[in-house]
């Protein structure tokens, strides 16, 4: 039987179109091919990831038939499968995003988890005061305050989009009392010195070379004021390093997200800086093995 007689009989069963689909990426050069098609797949047919599993024989009607292929239309064309369900999962949450914001990373979440330990250390029960710069879709306020119930956490951004979206993924966890939005750039808002516990931040940091390599797909539709920092890549650490010291309360921790590329010398700048205590500059790497995270102690 020729290939067009079997596409004209052989139903399209989800097995059959996740197969389908996972070579299509492939061959578009998706580095998780068969989870964009999971993940899409899902979204057409109103189900769970997991439920496909389930499900692998069952042929799609018509509506969800139609909704999908759109999907991988647009996929194939570049869009992000977050922005295409609407959503991106995070530290075990799940964030609404859109092209306003930046696509939470799963690299960041070492930065929840070292605020997460580096909380432990701060003695009392009472709360304690962070801030969130940069805060985007309002991933890493809404992770560190869901798992730190004594956190008050200022979510700042200078995009007033990006802050209506964390406004609908702070309701939608429940956290307004709890998770303040500010309208701002860097730490500008914070007017009280040494009134915060923790300053956390995934600032711009790609450098113009940088991202002008970034993958299409990263650079055509992810926001460019979330992701391009200027010629050298550290522009905005450096400033956002004074901004912390004087923000920050004596023992209170600085830790922001940078690119391995740029990682050593931030970490010099924030050494130099007599706010903080030198010894207790390091650089956290992620599962790669990058440098990704730095993180240090204000001197007491």
């Amino acid at each position: 039987m020729s290939t067009e007689q079997t596409e004209k009989t052989e139903p399209w069963t989800v097995l059959r179109l996740l197969t389908w689909t996972t070579d299509f990426f492939k061959k578009k050069g998706s580095d998780t091919a068969r989870l964009d098609a999971e993940v899409l797949l899902a979204d057409a047919r109103g189900c769970s990831r997991i439920e496909l599993y389930t499900a692998f024989n069952t042929e799609l009607e018509q509506e969800p038939l139609v909704a999908f292929r759109e999907l991988v239309r647009r996929r194939g064309e570049g869009t992000p499968v977050a922005y295409l369900v609407g959503y991106k999962e995070f530290y075990s949450l799940k964030f609404q995003v859109n092209p306003s914001v930046l696509i939470p990373r799963p690299e960041t979440e070492h930065l929840v988890i070292e605020a997460l330990d580096r909380a432990k250390s701060i003695a009392g029960e009472g709360k304690l005061h962070i801030a969130d710069v940069g805060t985007g879709s309002g991933a890493i306020a809404i992770a560190i305050a869901k798992n730190l119930p004594r956190a008050r956490v200022a979510a700042i951004d200078k995009s007033e989009q990006a802050l209506q979206v964390a406004r609908e993924n702070v309701e939608r966890y429940e956290l307004q009392d709890r998770i303040v939005l500010q309208h701002g750039d860097l730490l500008q808002t914070i007017k009280m010195d040494a009134s915060l516990d923790m300053v956390c931040s995934n600032p711009p940091y790609i450098s113009q070379a940088e991202y002008d390599a970034l993958d299409p797909g990263v650079r055509e539709q992810e926001p460019e004021m979330a992701l391009l920092c200027g010629p050298k890549g550290t522009e905005t650490i450096e400033a956002l390093i004074p901004q912390a010291a004087r923000c920050l309360k004596p023992g209170g921790f600085l830790i922001i997200e940078l690119s391995p590329m740029i990682a050593d010398a931030c970490a010099d700048i924030l050494k130099a800086n007599e706010a903080f205590a030198a010894d207790t500059v390091h650089l956290i790497r992620d599962l790669a093995g990058h440098k990704r995270i730095l993180s240090a102690q204000k001197a007491a």
